[in-house]
């Protein structure tokens, strides 16, 4: 039986989810280019940059995780919370896309946020890099967070 490398499995497994989940229409697209956003949002083009340095520093901090304790049941526990946090990460734009609503996409960035603050707090126990690499999640979801909370003030009939 050949062993398939930690890393492979779980690079693999978050660009599957990231495929299964991120359909967008034309349509969606241009509900979501024609919102309003704050005038002090001036890093909207490095908005994708950040994203895929987040992804990368988070499969790496599963990596860290599963290879402190392979297949252990706290692991399995932990790699469940990094699923999930991947799914709320990716459903962000478009369930907020389909259902046109900025109010939903606030509340689906809030709850990214405290999935990945308990799974930080988990994490910091099994791998101090694992956590560490959690940090650029935890400091950017509240301002995607609050730059969304915002634009429903400025896009009131798209709440």
């Amino acid at each position: 039986m050949i062993a398939i490398p930690s890393w492979l499995v779980i690079g693999s497994t978050t660009i599957l989810v990231a495929w299964l989940i991120n359909r967008l229409s034309p349509e969606d697209i241009r509900w979501f280019n024609r919102l309003r956003r704050p005038r002090w949002l001036t890093f909207e083009r490095l908005i994708p940059v950040i994203w895929i340095s987040i992804f990368i520093f988070g499969n790496i901090s599963a990596y860290l995780v599963w290879e402190n304790n392979p297949s252990s049941r706290e692991t399995w526990l932990l790699m469940g919370l990094y699923l999930l946090l991947e799914v709320l990460i990716l459903a962000y734009t478009p369930v907020m896309c389909k259902l046109r609503s900025l109010t939903v996409g606030t509340i689906i960035g809030a709850s990214g946020f405290i999935v990945g603050l308990i799974l930080a707090f988990m994490v910091i126990k099994v791998s101090t890099w694992g956590f560490i690499l959690l940090l650029p999640y935890l400091l950017w979801s509240p301002i995607g967070t609050y730059v969304t909370w915002v634009m429903i003030k400025l896009n009131p009939s798209n709440a």
